[in-house]
Formats: C-alpha cells, sequence, structure tokens
C-alpha cells in the first residue's frame, strides 16, 4: 500500500553504474495492454541484463498520479500494473526452455507526482532546477496481488517479482554487486516458494538481512578456497574466510559478523570506484587492443569483456582484493623500496587469477613502474602459462603504484586483462614440466659455457 511521500532527488549507485555494462541491448521504451485510464499518463522500459549467473529482465514502470487520486484507487493501479506487466511479458519476453531458471523477470514501480514551484522565486533554490519528484513510497505487500493476477504463469515462467521504487533502491545499495543482487532476487524467489507464495510480494527490508547472513552466503567462495587447495595454491584455508562463516553458522548477531559485514560493504564500494578509474584508463587508449586486427565493434566487445571481467566479483572476493592493496603501507621498508608481486585469486570464479604487481619506489629500476608497465602482457601470459588449472580463463595483471602525499596514500593503477585458451589440467602439467625442463637446459648450458671459459682462461695462464 502506498504510504507517506517522499521526496528524492537521486537514484544513483555503484551497483547501477555496474549493471550497464550488463546489458545485452538497448534499453527499450514500451507501452502496456490494460491500463486505458492512465494510458498517457506512464512511462515504461524494458532492459535485459546478461549477468555471469543468468539474465535479469527489469521493467521499470513509473507512473504520473493526478493531485487528486484517492489511496484505494492508487491500490486498485498498482493490481493493473502488476497485471499489465505479466501480460506483456508473456508474449514480449522470449526464451528458451534451457534458460527458465537463469532468467528472473522483476517490475520496478515508480508511482510519482510532480511538484509545482515557482522558479522564479527560488531562483537559489538549486533542488527545483532538477525539476523534483514526489514520489509515493509505494510497497507490494498485497496478498491477493499474485492470487489475482490476470495471467497464469506458474506453468511456464517463474513468477514476476515486484518492487516499489524506495524498496528496491535500498536493496540495491545494500547488495552493491550485479551477482550478490542476482543471488538474492533467486534467494527472494525460494522462499516465496518454501512457504507463504503470497511473500514474493513482500519488500520489507528483513528479506536482506536474511539473505546477507544465511550460512550458505559464502558457499561459493568457500568451494573456491577448497580447490585452490587442492590445486596447490593454496597451503591452507582462508582463515578471514573460515571465521565469517563460521560466524554465519552460529545464527547469532556477533560483533566478528557485524565487522565483516561492514568491512566488505565499505570493500566493495572502494573496488567499485577504482575498477571504473582503471576501466575509464584503458578506455582513454585504445591502443590497449591493438594487438588484435579489429573493428570498432569488436573493440567494443573486448573492452565490455574486461568491464565484465573485473566487476564479476563478489562481497567476499572485494574485501580480499581491497585488503591486499591496503597491507601494502604495513609492508617492511625494504619490500615496499624494490617492489615486489603477490597472487591473489577471484573467490566468486575459479577461472579468474589476479597478479598484483607494487612497483618499486625507484621508477626506473628493474622493479619500478617504467621497467614493469610496458611487460604486463607478457607478465600475464607467462603467469597463465605456470597456473595448473584446467578452469583457468582470464588472468587480470594490477600494476600499482602506491604514493603518499603528506597524510594522503593514493593508488596509481595500471591494468592488463588477459584472456587464457581452454587447456586440460594434463595439458597445463605438461606444459609447465617443459618450461622446468628448458630452465634446466638452459641453466646447465650456461654452467657447461662458464666452466669452458675457465678452462680457457686456465690454458693461457699456463
Amino acid at each position: 500500500m502506498p504510504s507517506d511521500s517522499t521526496m528524492v532527488m537521486s537514484d544513483g549507485s555503484y551497483l547501477m553504474h555496474e549493471m550497464a555494462c550488463y546489458l545485452r541491448a538497448d534499453i527499450l521504451k514500451i507501452i502496456l495492454p490494460d491500463m486505458p485510464v492512465i494510458e498517457s499518463n506512464y512511462q515504461a522500459q524494458y532492459s535485459q541484463y546478461q549477468l555471469p549467473l543468468g539474465d535479469l529482465n527489469l521493467v521499470e514502470l513509473v507512473i504520473y498520479l493526478p493531485n487528486d487520486m484517492l489511496p484505494a484507487d492508487i491500490e486498485a493501479l498498482g493490481r493493473t500494473a502488476f497485471n499489465a506487466v505479466n501480460i506483456w511479458r508473456k508474449t514480449h519476453i522470449s526464451r528458451s526452455m534451457d534458460s527458465q531458471l537463469r532468467s528472473i523477470d522483476v517490475l520496478v514501480l515508480d508511482i510519482q507526482r510532480q511538484i509545482d514551484i515557482d522558479i522564479e522565486h527560488d531562483v537559489h533554490n538549486k533542488s527545483c532546477k532538477k525539476n523534483p519528484v514526489q514520489r509515493l513510497a509505494y510497497s507490494f505487500t498485497d496478498s491477493n496481488l499474485v492470487q489475482g493476477s490476470l495471467v497464469d504463469t506458474s506453468a511456464s515462467i517463474q513468477p514476476l517479482q515486484a518492487f516499489g521504487w524506495h524498496d528496491w533502491h535500498i536493496h540495491l545499495n545494500k547488495l552493491q554487486i550485479p551477482c550478490e543482487l542476482w543471488r538474492f532476487l533467486y534467494y527472494r524467489l525460494g522462499q516465496s516458494q518454501q512457504g507463504n507464495k503470497d511473500h514474493i510480494t513482500t519488500s520489507k527490508n528483513d528479506i536482506i538481512t536474511g539473505f546477507l547472513n544465511v550460512a550458505d552466503f559464502f558457499a561459493p567462495a568457500i568451494t573456491i578456497d577448497n580447490a585452490l587447495i587442492k590445486y596447490g595454491l593454496q597451503n591452507e584455508p582462508n582463515s578471514a574466510l573460515i571465521e565469517i562463516a563460521m560466524s554465519l553458522a552460529q545464527k547469532t548477531n556477533s560483533p566478528t559478523k557485524q565487522m565483516y559485514q561492514q568491512h566488505m560493504a565499505q570493500a566493495a564500494a572502494l573496488w567499485s570506484q577504482l575498477s571504473m578509474q582503471m576501466l575509464e584508463t584503458v578506455y582513454k587508449n585504445p591502443a590497449t587492443f591493438e594487438q588484435k586486427e579489429s573493428s570498432e565493434k569488436s573493440i567494443e566487445a573486448d573492452f565490455s569483456h574486461w568491464q565484465q571481467q573485473i566487476l564479476d566479483e563478489s562481497l567476499f572476493s572485494r574485501h580480499e582484493l581491497i585488503r591486499t592493496l591496503y597491507k601494502h603501507p604495513k609492508q617492511a621498508q625494504q619490500l615496499q623500496q624494490q617492489g615486489y608481486v603477490v597472487h591473489q585469486h577471484s573467490y566468486e570464479c575459479l577461472g579468474r587469477h589476479y597478479v598484483l604487481i607494487f612497483y618499486g619506489q625507484d621508477a626506473e629500476g628493474k622493479h619500478g613502474k617504467l621497467a614493469i608497465r610496458p611487460n604486463l602482457a607478457k607478465i600475464a601470459l607467462d603467469v597463465a602459462t605456470r597456473l595448473p588449472m584446467a578452469e583457468l580463463h582470464h588472468v587480470v595483471v594490477l600494476g600499482i603504484d602506491f604514493i603518499i602525499e603528506a597524510e594522503d596514500a593514493f593508488m596509481d593503477i595500471d591494468l592488463w586483462i588477459q584472456p587464457v585458451n581452454p587447456m586440460t589440467q594434463r595439458e597445463r602439467q605438461l606444459t609447465k614440466k617443459v618450461q622446468q625442463l628448458q630452465q634446466s637446459n638452459q641453466s646447465n648450458a650456461s654452467e657447461i659455457t662458464e666452466d669452458n671459459k675457465k678452462k680457457t682462461d686456465s690454458n693461457h695462464l699456463s
């Protein structure tokens, strides 16, 4: 039901910026059936996002209300909108039978009243220059909403998940990450199907809390952690992962749980900021893709793939990457001076590996920025060949210049993302053995050359 109206000026968030990288096609303006009462007073658009875990089909419907509409009429309007979108999606959203479980449909309903402001008398009020609107804090909580739907979709496609504008953006701000948004929607759908099916329309924020605190939340990260140990890339489980997973399993609101959730939220925002900065730098340098004789469209496709690789990280995965970056100031001064390398793995996708190269402070030294930066692609290929993982598909190399000015610290990060040809584990092991043999032969050849030189020098002396 609609509750108190609120003034909202902005609907921006990191997640919405990231979601733009997953758009499958242009956003479409659509006309909904069976909305005769307000057919000239609404705007609807359809977006399809191809997320790593599945397709999100999003209908955003804005309805402009007359000032004299009664609350009961607004409630009826919500049902009309829900039914109209249900009818539209059944005939316009095409999907194969194989994609049913990897596709989720969402309606976001934004009910607005325009506000008349005398701009001539409020020229100093910045907000009035942005054409403010009054949004009704509408929530889909009517228990008859799904049962009263004019379209029976239970046998063909999953139920339409409906949100009011405010609830949707509260969820986006809490989830922050595309893959976590998908998991939440799937979790919400599961909750509705387990018990009272009307819960699909419940938009209480406690469902987000339940999702973030479920013991299975870290199951994908734990699976990858175990695989890394199996491959010999880690000697023991990640202690941070085990600690937070155990805390969740206890189902208590412990300080540890609260701390990690806060840290993960901060890390998610930081990773988003850094990613956008890195990707913007890459985009401004088209020469990055010149090694491929590609058309402009394929260059755009390559860049889009770069975007998705670096943004396809979960809350915990981003937490670990940011934690690695911010450990640098605590390293020994000698290590910071000469530079060093840290290997880190994605905890969202086993096939993605990170190499973090912290440049030495001597820019022209062996491990300085000027020496390493031109060789990021070569380093990525070398790492890809040495990793004994059949699942490996991308190596992400970050060249990090940690700059401290007065009391402020900055990071200038160079980015290279290297796709890796699929290889079986056996092929990688054989490749690694061949490399070891080549290195051994080179070492033996060097020793023989050195011995021959010593003998030559000895003969000259005698």
